[in-house]
């Protein structure tokens, strides 16, 4: 399968590819970015190039897809968005995303989950996106719930970061679901 990039009206879903390494460090070096992300923060550009050929690898494996988030008007690397935990035969996947500080506030996770959400949903059929987020995160949870999401419930000690186990908040969206907010 031939990767699939998606555009927006402000961003542009792109391949991740070796060339964003040191943007992906920037990016996950943040403490801020991180602090509810489920892994610790990097600490060198070797661990963001090792993470960019995971992506790759995941890709190939139908595993996975990860698109790296350019706003059209700048050229900025500002993020990435994907759907983790592809199952294309069980129909659902789970969708993960991070943005750089500086792009904060303005709706660009919002746009490219619409565009990701869209293409899940009809080009690869999936019934069931998922999303895991922690419970302080209230961001994330309150972007999910405007995108259609509904909350399961609590995963007690999912997530593991900073040497210690962490409760985390289940969500998911269906198909019929997202075609009913899209009429």
């Amino acid at each position: 399968m031939e990767f699939p990039t998606l555009e927006t009206e402000r961003l542009e879903l792109v391949k991740i590819s070796q060339q964003y390494t040191e943007q992906l460090f920037d990016i996950m070096s943040r403490d801020e970015v991180t602090r509810y992300y489920g892994m610790d923060s990097l600490a060198s550009f070797e661990e963001a190039a090792q993470i960019i050929e995971s992506f790759q690898t995941s890709f190939e494996g139908s595993r996975g897809i990860r698109w790296g988030i350019i706003v059209k008007q700048s050229g900025h690397f500002a993020g990435t968005i994907g759907l983790n935990n592809l199952n294309l035969r069980g129909k659902k996947a789970e969708v993960g995303y991070e943005l750089h500080p500086d792009y904060w506030g303005q709706g660009i996770v919002r746009e490219a989950n619409r565009a990701v959400l869209q293409y899940a949903f009809t080009e690869l059929g999936l019934f069931r996106i998922g999303a895991v987020t922690f419970p302080e995160n209230t961001v994330s949870s309150g972007l999910l719930k405007k995108l259609g999401f509904t909350e399961e419930g609590r995963l007690r000690g999912y997530l593991y970061q900073r040497h210690r186990s962490h409760d985390a908040l289940v969500f998911s969206l269906l198909k019929t679901e997202w075609e009913e907010k899209e009429e």
